[in-house]
């Protein structure tokens, strides 16, 4: 079997890698750090103008028809220049429930705006406590015809830029709906803070903030589980990407770095370590390319994805502290870019849940898989 990209998937991430380094250099990302929204719009502009907002887009909306598969190599870039733009949030937490399961009205309304940058979408998926997305904290209630939600949620990517996010909020005592809300509707309240990789995420109050369902209120439950595992495929994705640049310059620097008269690269210790990164960095891919493909195939993925974001998680975590303690004194010093893999890595290991947390869904799915395949005689 031939596993090598298609000559468009190769395109694209070969176009997306050129936009990235090219606009988004080390003293850009810093420069973006210091202002007050950590948005780097004129690299926003560049990928609208590319079409790579519209990727998971049907062409119909301006976008390009790809799949999850194209987009993780998309936000694989991302990763390796650690740009400072609202991808994760307005392709994956937006777009692609909108393509799913949008309304032919917010279909036509917000997909072409979103392709053209003109329209940022987040998500409110992380709770309080446990994190679950499935036991949300978020309260709908209908009444003369209309949805309105009241409740908060921690953590919300991009709020403070977004026109619109959106939030899972309970229906019913077992049922939850994804809902669609504007940032600047009466009785909503966000709060930035400064987050683990120096990007902003927000608390929003709401307090009967009107609310449109996402496409029909009874598809429930299932269209949240659809969501989590795309936003667990792409949060894998970057942390790819993360890993990957990480190595790099672990080998560039420990090639330089001369220690007792000959480089450090030389010292077989150093050299097993590196290749550890490089090795796992390499399976956290394959794992994330097989769950992507599934989830395009439209094959059963729940145990891939978890098994791609367990590898991004705690593959991902030891290969940028491995690369800090390649570094040595250099990894700790924030003038440094590599520090900045590790922290977001890091942030992105417990986005949603962290290893311990996918083994565990993952024994459950596998439980009840052997427990369906168990016959009584």
């Amino acid at each position: 079997m031939n596993f090598d990209l298609t000559e468009e998937q190769q395109a694209l991430s070969e176009l997306s890698k050129q936009i990235f380094e090219g606009s988004s250099p080390v003293d850009r990302v810093e420069e973006i750090e210091t202002t007050e929204d950590r948005f780097d719009r004129a690299l926003w502009g560049e990928l609208a103008n590319a079409n790579l907002l519209g990727v998971a887009m049907p062409e119909e909306y301006g976008g390009l028809g790809f799949g999850v598969f194209e987009l993780a190599l998309i936000l694989e870039q991302q990763g390796r220049t650690v740009a400072p733009v609202p991808l994760l949030p307005t392709l994956v937490m937006g777009a692609l429930p909108i393509v799913e399961y949008g309304t032919d009205e917010q279909q036509s309304r917000l997909l072409p705006a979103i392709s053209s940058g003109k329209c940022i979408v987040t998500g409110a998926f992380q709770e309080w406590g446990a994190n679950n997305p499935l036991n949300t904290s978020m309260e709908a209630e209908y009444s003369q015809g209309k949805w309105t939600l009241s409740g908060t949620k921690p953590a919300v990517p991009a709020a403070h830029i977004a026109d619109y996010i959106l939030i899972p909020a309970k229906t019913g005592p077992e049922d939850s709906c994804l809902f669609l809300v504007k940032r600047e509707s009466d009785g909503m309240e966000v709060t930035p803070n400064i987050t683990t990789n120096r990007e902003l995420q927000a608390q929003i109050d709401c307090d009967t903030v009107p609310a449109e369902p996402l496409g029909d209120p009874a598809q429930g439950n299932l269209s949240i589980i659809w969501m989590l595992e795309r936003i667990n495929v792409a949060t894998s994705a970057i942390a790819v990407g993360c890993c990957a640049k990480a190595t790099e310059l672990a080998a560039e620097y420990t090639s330089e770095r001369e220690q007792f008269g000959r480089p450090l690269s030389h010292n077989q210790a150093v050299t097993q370590r590196a290749a550890d990164c490089y090795i796992g960095t390499d399976a956290m891919r394959l794992v994330l390319w097989q769950a992507a493909w599934r989830l395009d195939a439209g094959y059963p993925a729940s145990e891939e994805v978890r098994i791609a974001k367990w590898w991004a998680s705690e593959i991902g975590q030891k290969v940028v502290h491995d690369v800090q303690h390649l570094h040595g004194g250099m990894g700790a010093d924030v003038d440094y870019p590599v520090h900045r893999y590790f922290l977001w890595v890091k942030q992105l290991e417990n986005f949603l849940g962290g290893g311990s947390s996918q083994l565990a869904e993952l024994g459950s799915l596998i439980t009840t898989k052997a427990k369906a395949n168990t016959f009584t005689y």
